[in-house]
């Protein structure tokens, strides 16, 4: 952090400077799926790769940017697009799969993975492919796992919108997106000819000055789970602010329960597109709404079903004031306020019931509870946790585990030291234990269902170039898998069940030596000092 630089590894562009990049890349990024393979058109992963790639195809291409795409089309393409990932969850739909998973690990790349692995194994095993170290790269679904990448680029950077009127001002402004796999790559381990592309920034020795935009979080989920291309910062909504049809939506219309679980706030990106609609991401309070079926800003008069469990962070967040958030702000809980919470309640006439912090009260141990009840009396759940009284890093988020399984990470890029007291780390459950959760109570009466469980803290601890938080992060996700296939392992198999194990952009980790992330005693390297 002092000297700026680090033999093992840097983030950004810059090789040689610790830190010269702290958000999102157009990296492809990895996606890992479940009982997919020999499942048939539309499930198997051959369907969007190779040679059936959109990417080698003009009018396919067109049709997702609407912009110039000659620097993305690419016969040679053997990835697919981040709406793939939605058409392979209709494909299961429509086939009759009766779970269908996601897990989005946010801001999880290629090279984020393999930092965790190296640690974990305390080996150097792969520099290329799929690899191994994590659950999710080793588990086999009895045969039916299978391995590709996508390019995550949203449709447009730079968007203006007015929350009030729920209105996008200016639908063809900003910055393109796309993909050229002839600068970037073409697989996530790729190291781009020009480096600052990624981060859709013109090289000094790119003539053409090629520049596309990079996804946020809200893009990206929207693609996913509605399979179109929008802008920054939508949620739920097509490139001109048209409400999309989610495939929970879709789901739920066939008699499916449906789910989300975060470790992040409940209402922000990745949960919130996976049902909500709203021209901005930020605007919280009415993206909850539209998750528990409450009149929003966006359905004022005819308010959606809502989410049948939805459980994640936000408990303890106050602001008195968010104009991000439009007129209807209410003062107090930023992400959700205690009438809609109240109203929400099974106590007070609603269809949920809540679980949420208390002092004193081991937060895993009731929520297991609260689940057992919901699911026994057939009603709805909610679970809200997290941390408040923090920097804006953790304000909202459950406690972010280190590489050690501990709770204690070092200083990120700002140098700031993270301490958790015993009642944060007891009060709040972990998110596998909110993955279980959602399980029983979506599994509880033999119905279908539809859950998307998101690791949320890689992403923060990326764009702190933490890597001790972001390998804890990457272990924390990891684990919620594993209660994923021991659950289908049980309860299941993996020709009814689904599951994609995928993130929704990357950041810009590279590593430069990566023995030196081995414990000194391991580590077989000249340089072995921690």
């Amino acid at each position: 952090m002092y000297t700026k630089k680090c033999a093992a590894a840097h983030w950004g562009p810059i090789a040689g400077q610790y830190s010269s990049w702290k958000s999102h890349t157009n990296r492809l990024i990895p996606v890992y799926t479940f009982g997919t393979k020999g499942g048939g058109d539309g499930i198997d992963l051959s369907n969007y790769t190779g040679e059936n790639s959109l990417y080698g195809d003009r009018s396919q291409l067109q049709r997702l940017y609407r912009s110039n795409i000659e620097d993305s089309l690419d016969p040679a393409a053997p990835y697919m697009d981040q709406t793939n990932i939605f058409d392979l969850q209709l494909a299961a739909l429509n086939a009759g799969r009766k779970h269908i998973f996601i897990v989005v690990f946010d801001g999880m790349d290629w090279q984020t993975t393999r930092a965790a692995s190296i640690w974990n194994l305390q080996q150097v095993v792969y520099d290329e492919g799929r690899g191994l170290g994590t659950h999710f790269q080793e588990y086999q679904a009895c045969g039916t796992t299978q391995f590709g990448w996508m390019v995550t680029s949203a449709f447009r950077d730079g968007i203006q919108v007015d929350v009030n009127k729920q209105r996008v001002k200016n639908p063809g402004g900003g910055l393109p997106g796309g993909y050229s796999a002839k600068i970037a790559g073409y697989y996530p381990w790729s190291t781009p000819t020009l480096p600052k592309y990624l981060v859709a920034q013109a090289n000094d020795d790119d003539d053409r000055g090629v520049r596309h935009a990079y996804t946020d979080s809200a893009s990206s989920a929207t693609s996913m789970f509605c399979g179109v291309k929008t802008y920054n910062g939508a949620i739920g909504i097509d490139a001109d602010g048209r409400p999309a049809i989610s495939i929970a939506h879709l789901a739920q219309a066939d008699g499916y329960l449906v789910g989300a679980v975060t470790s992040v706030p409940i209402c922000h990106a990745t949960p919130a597109s996976t049902y909500s609609h709203n021209v901005s991401r930020n605007d919280y309070q009415d993206l909850s709404r539209d998750l528990l079926g409450l009149p929003s800003v966006s359905h004022p008069d005819k308010p959606l079903q809502g989410l049948d469990v939805l459980i994640g962070c936000g408990y303890g967040v106050t602001e008195k004031h968010d104009s991000s958030q439009g007129e209807n702000f209410v003062p107090g809980n930023k992400y959700l306020t205690q009438q809609d919470l109240h109203e929400s309640s099974i106590s007070n006439g609603g269809r949920y019931l809540v679980s949420q912090r208390t002092d004193g009260t081991a937060g895993g141990e009731a929520l297991k509870n609260a689940a057992k009840n919901a699911a026994e009396s057939g009603v709805r759940l909610i679970g809200y946790y997290g941390l408040f009284g923090h920097s804006d890093s953790c304000n909202g988020n459950l406690p972010y585990a280190t590489g050690d399984g501990h709770f204690d990470p070092a200083p990120g890029i700002d140098g700031k030291t993270i301490e958790y007291t015993e009642a944060e780390l007891n009060e709040n459950p972990t998110l596998a234990e909110m993955t279980t959760a959602a399980i029983t109570v979506l599994s509880a009466k033999d119905s279908p269902f539809w859950l998307m469980v998101e690791p949320g803290d890689v992403d923060k601890a990326n764009h702190s170039n933490n890597l001790d938080a972001s390998i804890g992060a990457v272990n924390s996700g990891d684990t919620a898998v594993r209660v994923i296939t021991d659950w289908v392992e049980q309860h299941s198999d993996w020709q009814e069940s689904l599951l994609i194990v995928t993130a929704d952009h990357g950041h810009y980790l590279t590593l430069d030596q990566p023995e030196l992330l081995l414990r000194p005693n391991k580590n077989t390297s000249q340089d072995s000092s921690p």
